[in-house]
């Protein structure tokens, strides 16, 4: 598996749990639990954008090689 495909793959992951943590805090009135989870979608998906960005940078460096 890829780099960028492992990014994605944690990162959706990442954003799912964080959805989760936002509902529980939400439901509970837990303001620390709500806000895990806002950081938790946060870097989900920052993750994700990152494996774009990954495979962008091997194409453009397969374009100039050749390979």
């Amino acid at each position: 598996m890829s780099d960028a495909s492992r990014d994605r793959i944690e990162g959706t992951f990442d954003e799912i749990k964080g959805r989760g943590k936002s509902a529980v805090g939400e439901a509970t009135a837990d303001e620390q639990t709500q806000s895990e989870g806002d950081v938790d979608q946060a870097k989900g998906t920052f993750k994700k954008g990152m494996g774009d960005v990954k495979d962008k940078v091997d194409d453009a460096v397969k374009k100039v090689t050749g390979n």
